[in-house]
């Protein structure tokens, strides 16, 4: 049987190079960790003007993501929802510490999630040891509008830049509420006041979650750490124990991820005043 890669006489077709050279690219962050431009071109024995073009639409489609600093290039969020990867990213890596903190104090499930486009993405969780539990995995996704880390990032939009993404379509969480996007603006208001997103039985039923910003030195929001706990655990003494820990613990976090740059694709965060403070760079990506 033959099919439309393969070459009268069995010689595979060699398929347009720009492919080629961008899976090549992506293949050799991922086995060999940060790599600058001159050192694809050395590794992969391809010119620079070829790999300047590859990367700058890996860059925008959000598989790859670039160091300012150092110029170097290290896997996008779009790479790792295909595997594991995430786990081994700095930020994950400072997750980790952070979590265990909180997992220390109260034993509720912690995830870090980000933006990929509309939606919020897991891409690293520390479990509870109890056993009535959040059930999520690497790599799930929830609606944006609906959740508590999504909310995180939204909030840092202008109310217009919301509108435009979110209006004139139904907005129904995982659980069926069904939202107005005046619901929504006045939701992100709330978030912008308190510094932090929480979620009562609107991404899974019986869950509260509160989501908390991770920000970098530029004040954009990077990540959203988040508490993900049973609600029949969410006593309101509990709950404002967790929102004052979560706050603390995601402030540390974001000294310790200042130097990292934007994953978030998308068109940048606002601050509620209106004023973009940042740019359209990398895409980024769960949460509940």
């Amino acid at each position: 049987m033959t099919s439309d890669l393969d070459e009268p006489g069995g010689a595979r077709s060699p398929g347009p190079p720009g492919v080629h050279a961008a899976l090549s690219v992506l293949e050799a962050v991922a086995a060999g960790g940060p790599r600058g431009l001159a050192d694809l071109a050395r590794d992969l024995g391809l010119p620079k003007s070829t790999l300047h073009r590859v990367s700058c639409v890996l860059l925008e489609r959000g598989w790859l993501a670039r160091d300012r600093a150092s110029g170097r290039f290290t896997l996008g969020i779009r790479a790792l929802g295909l595997g594991a990867t995430a786990e081994e990213l700095p930020i994950s890596t400072a997750f980790r510490a952070a979590a265990a903190e909180l997992l220390t104090r109260f034993d509720e499930t912690v995830c870090l999630a980000v933006l990929d486009g509309q939606e919020s993405v897991f891409i690293a969780k520390e479990e509870t040891s109890q056993p009535v539990r959040l059930i999520a995995r690497i790599g799930s996704r929830t609606p944006a509008y609906a959740s508590a880390s999504g909310r995180v990032f939204l909030a840092d939009w202008r109310p217009e830049s919301v509108a435009a993404e979110f209006g004139g379509r139904p907005l129904i969480t995982p659980t069926g509420l069904r939202l107005t996007l005046d619901d929504v603006l006045q939701v992100l208001a709330d978030v912008r006041a308190a510094g932090w997103a929480e979620n009562h039985e609107e991404t899974a039923l019986g869950l509260w979650a509160a989501s908390f910003p991770v920000r970098n030195g530029a004040g954009i929001v990077l990540a959203a750490l988040t508490l993900c706990v049973p609600t029949s655990r969410a006593s309101p003494e509990r709950r404002e124990a967790m929102l004052a820990a979560g706050g603390a613990v995601a402030a540390r976090l974001s000294a310790e991820v200042a130097w990292m740059p934007s994953y978030d694709a998308r068109s940048a965060t606002h601050d509620g005043g209106g004023r973009a403070r940042g740019r359209r760079a990398h895409p980024a990506p769960v949460d509940t």
